[in-house]
This record gives structure tokens, C-alpha cells and sequence, in this order.
């Protein structure tokens, strides 16, 4: 009865009602939760606003009913994040348990769920845009990748030092500081180490790693993880040592591998390793190129997105359409790695919309146009991200709702690529 009476309040009370029906069937085996939501009236409303206001956080409480405490500290719910603190607590709870493998991996998913449960109220609480939720979304990954990494690297067996000499670069989402709720993690593993055994050593570390990190236990998956831009992709080694990254990157890179280098960091590890990463990043972004062969081979792989991902509907597919997010990506990549050489700012892994300003700054484009297309990026983002929250299989809309920003985005791409 309650749960109705506080559905009743929300404007589509019969799908509040719904998918609060639904998480309850998950949890009437667990007196505690039932408990929780029947002797707090507070969380059991905030319970009711969250499900009515998203699908796709009711199934997020549903999968993960464990973030049904957080309903119970407004404070929490509201408070700036702390990730340094985050970091220092979390390694406190997985030192309790040392020893115990399978409750540390439990603990690493419970704590995530809670931090981006609590990120998730504050996103539809309207207290964070979608730059600044991504950026939030991001920390949190280098904090979970660091922790993990810490952790398994104590539990690994005849390891040859107290801290390895061992790097995790986030690239896409991740590396550019764009992450949404359920994105994959784009990541490759680096090593400057030169013992004997540490090519084993740092294998047999990146595969318990990567297992930490997606392994389904009792409390569901940390995340999922995308190791194919490695060097040589699924056929390469899953670790490089900076040595061999270096050489693979300035003799066998395609071009996508070095458009892909413009939104690639440093996120956990060894931050010597990191700063070796980024000085190689910087290198080979500033490297001199054929203009006229760059843009043909940036025009060919942008073809083979297009045909990898048809969209046969009379909708605008947000990302993959022409004069989408994906076009906007590429002409950003294209001025970053034919202009680089000559403008160093541009090497700088600031993100799509500054480098649209820096480019026009150094007059590779027109102003009025930079200035459109960060519009029309914010506003895909925008956009995208309400369609998740909805619980949209695909971000695609009537072509009329975003047209201006379409043929913005196709106006800088005939003069960047004719």
C-alpha cells in the first residue's frame, strides 16, 4: 500500500508503480530490504521518484538492490564527491578482508553500484550536466582501476616488487573523459620493466587483472572491458612495454590507432609509466602527415563505421549518422593529427569541445563554425543521455528534432574533407 500511495505522487504513477512492483519481487525474499523501505517513509518515496523518473534506474536498483541504503543518507546523496577519500576507505574495507579473494571482488562491485548510484540522484536531481556527470563517471573508473589494481597486484603470487612498474591506459570513453552508466572500458596495459621475468610476470598480472575487473560474482560485474586497441589488436601481447608500444606506434600504427591516441591517458598505475605513455602520445600526435593522405584514410575508416552500423529506421541515429557525434569525433581527429606538428596545444587530451576552440584559436577553422559545432555536440550528449535514462535501446530521434545541428556538423565537414 504504501508503495502505491507514494507512486500516486509521481506524474506517471502507473509505470512508477510498475517498475517499484518489480524491484519488490526482487527483494520479498530479503526481509531487510522490505524492512528498510517499510520503517523509512523518506527512502521509500525517494525510491518511488528515481523509478518514476527513469526505466533505466529502476533496473538499475532492480540488478542492484544492495544501493537501496544509499536512499536512507540525503547528505550523502547531495554531498560534492570525494574520490581521494572514496580511494582511502575503500582500501581500508579490502585490507579487512586480505586473504579472502572473493568478498574483496564483491566489495570492489558493491562500492562502485554505491558511488555511481549516488551520482545517478544527483543526475536526475538536475544538480549535474551531462560534461559534468561523465567527468564524475570517469574519476570513479580511475579510482575502481587503481584500487583493483593495488589489490591484485598484493594477491599475486612471486611478484618481484612492492609496486609494479605496470600502467593502464583508458582510450574512447574513458580516455576522453566521456563516460556514461553502462559504457565499456576501453583499456591497454603498459609495462616499463626491465627484469628478466617481467614480461611473464606482467601477463600473468594483466589476466588476473582483467579478470577482477569482469568477473560476474554474487554482486554482478565491476566493468566490462575492451582490450582489441592494444598493439596488433587480438592478436597482439595483452601487455606492451613502453619500448614496444613506441615501436609499434611509429612503424606498424594504422591511422586509426593514432586517431584513436587524441582521447587516450594515463589512468592508473605507475605514474612514471604514465608520463613515459603520455611523452609517446604527444610524439607520435606531433609527427608530420601527408594532408592529402590523411584525410582519404580518415574518409575510408569513417565509411566503414558507417556500413559496420546501419540504421534502417527513419530516425537520426545520434552517434552514427552522418553529421552525428561520430563525424564531429573525426573532424576533431583530423585537425589534431594533420595541424599537431605545427600547433602543440592541440596534443592536448582536452576533450572534443576544446580542441573544436583551440583548432578555430589557430584559425584551422572558421570561428562561427567551431562554436556551432560545440553546440551541436553538447546538445547529441544531451540528448543521447536522456534517451539512456529513458531506457532506449539506441539513441535516434526524428530527424527534424536535431537538424540544425546535423547540417552544422555537415557544413565544417565539406570544408574539412570536400
Amino acid at each position: 500500500p504504501r508503495i502505491i500511495e507514494a507512486a500516486s505522487t509521481c506524474a506517471n504513477p502507473d509505470e512508477t508503480l510498475q517498475r517499484c512492483t518489480d524491484l519488490l519481487e526482487t527483494i520479498s525474499r530479503r526481509a531487510a530490504y522490505l524492512a528498510l523501505l517499510d520503517e523509512h517513509p523518506q527512502a521509500l518515496a525517494r525510491l518511488a521518484q528515481l523509478a518514476g523518473g527513469s526505466p533505466w534506474a529502476a533496473e538499475y536498483l532492480r540488478q542492484h538492490p544492495i544501493v537501496l541504503d544509499e536512499l536512507l543518507d540525503v547528505r550523502a546523496l547531495q554531498s560534492e564527491s570525494n574520490w581521494s577519500a572514496f580511494g582511502r576507505l575503500l582500501r581500508r574495507q579490502l585490507a579487512d578482508h586480505s586473504g579472502d579473494t572473493e568478498r574483496q571482488i564483491d566489495l570492489l562491485r558493491e562500492a562502485h553500484q554505491a558511488q555511481v548510484f549516488r551520482l545517478l540522484a544527483k543526475d536526475m536531481g538536475g544538480t549535474l550536466s551531462v560534461e559534468q556527470l561523465a567527468d564524475e563517471l570517469s574519476d570513479l573508473a580511475d579510482v575502481m582501476l587503481q584500487v583493483t589494481l593495488e589489490t591484485c597486484w598484493v594477491n599475486l603470487h612471486h611478484r618481484h616488487l612492492p609496486f609494479p612498474r605496470f600502467a593502464i591506459i583508458g582510450y574512447g570513453k574513458l580516455g576522453g573523459k566521456e563516460l556514461g552508466y553502462a559504457s565499456d572500458l576501453d583499456i591497454v596495459f603498459l609495462h616499463d620493466d626491465e627484469d628478466d621475468q617481467a614480461p611473464e610476470i606482467y601477463t600473468r598480472f594483466a589476466q588476473r587483472l582483467n579478470n577482477w575487473l569482469t568477473l560476474r560474482s554474487g554482486a554482478g560485474v565491476l566493468f566490462e572491458t575492451d582490450l582489441r586497441l592494444r598493439p596488433d589488436g587480438d592478436s597482439g601481447l595483452l601487455v606492451s612495454s613502453v619500448e614496444a608500444f613506441r615501436k609499434y606506434q611509429r612503424e606498424a600504427a594504422w591511422t586509426w590507432e593514432h586517431q584513436a591516441l587524441t582521447r587516450a591517458r594515463f589512468c592508473a598505475g605507475d605514474a612514471t609509466v604514465g608520463a613515459a605513455f603520455e611523452a609517446e602520445r604527444r610524439q607520435i600526435l606531433g609527427m608530420k602527415r601527408d594532408s592529402a593522405k590523411l584525410r582519404e584514410e580518415i574518409l575510408e575508416m569513417r565509411q566503414k563505421l558507417l556500413e559496420g552500423h546501419p540504421n534502417r529506421s527513419d530516425l537520426f541515429d545520434i552517434k552514427h549518422d552522418r553529421g552525428g557525434m561520430i563525424d564531429i569525433e573525426f573532424m576533431v581527429q583530423y585537425l589534431v593529427l594533420a595541424n599537431s606538428h605545427d600547433f602543440p596545444s592541440l596534443q592536448a587530451n582536452d576533450g572534443n569541445i576544446a580542441l573544436l576552440q583551440a583548432a578555430a584559436s589557430h584559425g584551422l577553422i572558421p570561428v562561427q563554425d567551431a562554436q556551432n559545432i560545440r553546440a551541436a555536440y553538447r546538445a547529441f550528449r544531451r540528448r543521447q543521455h536522456a534517451l539512456r535514462l529513458a531506457g532506449e535501446r539506441y539513441a535516434r530521434v526524428p530527424a527534424k528534432e536535431l537538424e540544425s545541428h546535423v547540417n552544422a556538423t555537415m557544413t565544417l565537414w565539406k570544408r574539412l574533407f570536400g
